[in-house]
């Protein structure tokens, strides 16, 4: 039997005593192997085109470009799996923050002192996320032709809700990017909006200063959620990192579940997890959104929530950081719109004063349009602008 290809590992520091270190370290494993090194961001530019690496591994503070700055370019041009290890990612750090929505995958702390005890006390993590980090790489975005163009899909009849208006629920989903696009939409959004279910993901452990950061910026109260806590309006739920968030009932109200089951579409927390949860309960009470990142998850989930008559939506390719998910949703035709990020919060508040006084009715399905910038007419809404003045005319 044929064995599996070892990962292949480009390290990027500025420090001759660090990559000796991770050679040592990445060599030692069976299944993975560092194919080359680079002592700053411009050299590891040539050397991934020569070597095609699984993972990068990359420090911040180098000179020539710093690291965080060839991260934001590497996900907007090649993106790829990356590992930051830097004396600057320490837990709570904004280093660390920012790393996390650019997109790497995970990161670990150089120690300060004893460089070297210390990397190789850490040995087991930092294989263990380099594989992890490579079992992302199946996940990444299809290159697609420029000529391309993707079906955009026919609005599905939207069933009558039996639900009280009370049990209306939002759901966002989002990876790579995703960070700065919750924080953007949810900045818009009143407090008197219905609760607010978020999964972006993000490893364990940074997720409450994600939403203590989002809570800061927000009209809503935005916390980690808490398994069994009951759901209100004007708030909005973090998906805890390493945990999957599901919507459930408890009685008569709404409540969120935790399960550390196993990872979806290698991910946990899912999206699609919390997606399908929600089409399963909520219906056509749920208006599900799925914004920038990597791979697929959600988009199976989108589907589900369309299928039960919620309304869905989906970042065009022109604002979102990374256009894998959205595009594999409108793909599979999950999203009955397609929105700009800049309008998605001014489309949710229009859906929510409309609440209660309108059900969405079906109409032809519209035309295949080439290019994905361009945003989907509304199924059975009227246009967001009419939408909104009316709103506030009420």
């Amino acid at each position: 039997m044929p064995t599996a290809p070892k990962i292949k590992v480009l390290c990027v520091d500025d420090s001759a005593t660090v990559r000796d270190l991770l050679c040592e370290i990445i060599n030692a494993q069976p299944d993975m192997e560092v194919v080359a090194v680079a002592s700053d961001p411009i050299m590891a530019r040539e050397l991934i085109k020569q070597h095609d690496p699984d993972v990068l591994t990359l420090d911040i503070k180098m000179p020539r470009m710093d690291g965080l700055d060839f991260l934001q370019r590497l996900m907007r041009l090649r993106p790829m799996p990356v590992l930051m290890i830097s004396s600057r990612t320490q837990p709570g750090s904004e280093e660390t923050r920012r790393a996390l929505e650019l997109g790497a995958r995970d990161v670990i702390a150089k120690p300060r002192v004893g460089i070297r005890s210390g990397l190789l006390a850490e040995r087991t993590g930092i294989a263990n996320k380099i594989r992890a980090a490579a079992r992302c790489q199946a996940l990444l975005p299809r290159p697609r032709p420029k000529s391309a163009s993707i079906r955009l899909p026919k609005p599905l009849a939207a069933s009558a809700s039996t639900l009280p208006a009370r049990d209306e629920v939002l759901l966002i989903g989002a990876s790579t990017g995703g960070t700065e696009a919750i924080r953007e939409v949810l900045e818009q959004l009143p407090a008197k909006t219905p609760p607010v279910l978020i999964v972006q993901h993000m490893p364990a452990g940074f997720t409450r200063s994600f939403a203590e950061r989002l809570n800061r910026s927000s009209p809503l109260q935005v916390s980690e959620a808490v398994d069994g806590e009951p759901l209100r309006p004007g708030q909005a739920y973090i998906a805890p990192g390493d945990r999957h968030l599901k919507l459930a009932r408890k009685g008569r109200d709404y409540v969120a579940e935790l399960d550390a089951g196993p990872e979806v579409n290698r991910h946990r927390p899912s999206v699609d997890v919390l997606f399908a949860s929600a089409a399963r309960l909520a219906g056509p009470k749920a208006t599900g959104v799925l914004l920038t990142g990597m791979g697929k998850d959600g988009a199976a989930g989108l589907l589900a929530l369309r299928e039960a008559g919620a309304l869905t939506i989906a970042q065009d390719e022109a604002s979102s950081a990374i256009f894998g998910m959205p595009r594999e949703a409108i793909a599979l035709g999950a999203a009955r719109e397609v929105v700009s990020l800049a309008a998605i919060a001014p489309r949710l508040m229009a859906l929510t004063a409309a609440l209660g006084r309108e059900q969405p009715q079906p109409r032809p399905p519209q035309a295949s349009h080439a290019g994905l910038g361009h945003r989907m007419p509304p199924p059975g809404w009227r246009t967001m602008g009419a939408r909104a003045q009316g709103a506030s005319r009420s």
